[in-house]
């Protein structure tokens, strides 16, 4: 998945106090019933970018991961695959059917029995339809059948270990067989009719997402009634909310927000191990928009890989909670992760950069600063995409636009929110980001992302029949063999040499720039809540929101005292009520005293 917000952009002050005033007063109204509920409150400054599997690319995860299973779990020591819908599974000799067998009992939030011909529907369906956020994981799969309602059947093309790799939620087919191809791709999907350990009852956006415990879970109602995910429109406010008890836990904090929590004897916090980076993608040849020239030369690549100072972005952006960058699969991924040799290693060197980019013919032929394309063409001037909502992004192109302009490439830099990004990307129309991802515990998935298959691509009415993943449209015929290759290699040893030589090439061809492989900062209240389960252990990701439901599943109040009537989070009512009335004179003055803005202006 993508990855999620650090620090969402600031907002005009009404706004965000506008935004908080709704949030607290959802929580404080809760009628006396329900106040009563045990409930634990995740801070965030990402709001939901959608319930939709077949749209979500970021923290829709989040809620994924509550309120829906997949056909396996994993193993929360290890990340070893272990029994979900599944309970239990076998392979033929001949490595080309796959058998699994179905827990009994299981139904969905609205009561319907889950059975066998969910997952067939599933699977189907994200053959049938291509969608490109899921197809990679099936491209072996010939067939998929339940010969009855506790069996699921999966015959492969040729043998595979990649049917235990699946990460792909299991939708009911009652609810899923009614929504045609085109629908799927813009459906709420509110409410979520899952089969997880929380349902989703109520969303505001930009506010909240509510989630009720499903007293009908197979493997027994989860210890918290209710897990509210808040939404805040910065850090700083969810740290303050944290400090106060007004919140349980925020993830993925800032550097600077999470040392600051340390020390504090009711909060704890802790830097996970998790399987993630931050990358400069570039524009190396979409098949729509308009990206520069340029970046289709290797050599540019290459160059600026070389006029990037990793480690002080690290030291001064990251405050240190991170470790050098190198390929797409992570060194949490163990054996997996390959770190190329002395001789390939583009280390921060600018006058190698400059170095290349004269041989290569890249001049700066009217000395104003900027080269210009072989034979005094197209200057190299870049349009820089950066995340508003992560302000690590922000603060490293400050870096890297001087690190450019010492080898004569000049950018623009912009700052959009991750859904207008997303769109950019898809688009075609952009020249470099900054973004990142998580990745799976198996590294097909983050090697997708640079297989031919995943590139967006457009129809005539402008909606993409393409992948999803691909973002930088990096494609060759070399990469793409060895990615089909991989997944039908039984042999450890021999998947992960082809594995390595796949990273070695990305990295030479350099369609990305992996700048760190950071930590996830998370800090959560010790006095509240406890039983949380880190994934892996033992010191991976604490709420296991990408790798495992274990941990919100087993969280659990701290004390008896916890367990008892718990007031309503937040101000109270009255005090929100005064707030908006506040508001609202000030926004009526405002409005009256404004003079109208041109119709030219507001273009």
């Amino acid at each position: 998945m993508r990855k999620m917000a650090r620090v969402a952009a600031a907002a005009m002050a009404v706004t965000m106090l506008a935004g908080l005033t709704l949030a607290g007063t959802a929580l404080a109204q809760t009628p006396t019933g329900e106040a009563q509920k045990v409930t634990w409150t995740l801070g965030s400054e990402d709001d939901i970018d959608s319930f939709n599997p077949f749209v979500a690319v970021a923290s829709g995860y989040t809620i994924f991961a509550m309120t829906y299973e997949n056909l396996l779990g994993y193993d929360t020591e290890t990340l070893a695959r272990s029994p979900g819908i599944a309970e239990s599974w076998e392979i033929s000799d001949d490595g080309l059917t796959w058998t699994f067998h179905i827990r009994d009992g299981m139904t969905w939030h609205d009561g319907e029995p889950l059975t066998a011909n969910d997952v067939e529907y599933t699977y189907n369906r994200v053959i049938q339809d291509h969608v490109g956020a899921f197809f990679s994981y099936l491209r072996l799969a010939e067939t998929v059948t339940a010969p009855d309602e506790s069996t699921v059947v999966i015959k492969t093309s040729r043998p595979t270990p990649q049917m235990l790799s699946i990460i792909i939620p299991i939708l009911p087919e009652h609810v899923w067989s009614d929504i045609s191809k085109e629908d799927a791709k813009t459906v709420e999907n509110i409410p979520i009719v899952g089969s997880g350990p929380f349902e989703l009852v109520e969303y505001e956006p930009g506010q909240f997402a509510l989630l009720e415990a499903n007293e009908n879970y197979w493997a027994g109602a989860p210890h918290v009634d209710e897990i509210i995910y808040r939404v805040f429109n910065n850090q700083d406010a969810a740290v303050e909310a944290l400090k106060a008890g007004e919140i349980d836990a925020i993830d993925a904090l800032e550097p600077n927000l999470f040392e600051s929590l340390q020390g504090i004897d009711e909060i704890t916090t802790h830097a996970a191990d998790v399987i993630s980076f931050d990358e400069i993608a570039m524009n190396v040849g979409a098949l729509q928009g308009d990206g520069h020239p340029a970046l289709e030369d290797v050599r540019v690549r290459q160059a600026i890989a070389h006029a990037i100072d990793k480690q002080t972005l690290i030291d001064r952006v990251l405050l240190g909670y991170g470790t050098l960058g190198s390929t797409i699969v992570t060194p949490a991924a163990g054996a997996f992760h390959y770190e190329p040799t002395e001789e390939e290693v583009f280390g921060f060197d600018i006058a190698a950069a400059n170095q290349i980019l004269d041989d290569a013919g890249y001049l700066d032929t009217d000395n104003d600063g900027v080269r210009e394309m072989p034979g005094g063409g197209e200057p190299l001037e870049f349009r820089y995409f950066v995340r508003s909502q992560n302000n690590d992004t922000v603060k490293a192109s400050q870096f890297v636009q001087g690190w450019l302009e010492q080898i004569g490439i000049a950018t623009e830099i912009s700052s959009l929110n991750d859904n207008k990004l997303t769109d950019v990307i898809i688009d075609g129309e952009y020249d470099i980001f900054h973004w990142g991802w998580f990745g799976d515990v198996d590294p097909d998935f983050i090697l997708s992302v640079m297989s031919c298959g995943q590139r967006p691509e457009l129809n005539a009415q402008g909606s993409n029949v393409g992948g999803i993943w691909s973002d930088s449209y990096y494609c060759t015929e070399e990469f793409d063999q060895g990615f089909l290759e991989q997944k039908t290699l039984l042999d450890p040893e021999e998947r992960t040499a082809l594995i390595h030589e796949m990273q070695r090439q990305v990295y030479l061809d350099a369609p990305y720039v992996i700048l760190w492989y950071d930590k996830n900062l998370q800090a959560y209240r010790n006095d509240s809540f406890t039983g949380f389960v880190t994934s892996p252990a033992p010191n991976g990701d604490l709420f296991g929101i990408f790798y495992s439901n274990e941990s919100l599943y087993s969280i659990r109040p701290a004390s008896a005292e916890a367990a008892g009537p718990k007031e309503a989070k937040g101000i109270p009512a009255g005090v929100w009520i005064a707030v908006i009335v506040g508001i609202v004179v000030i926004v009526v003055a405002v409005v009256l005293v404004r003079p109208r803005r041109r119709e030219e202006d507001r273009a």
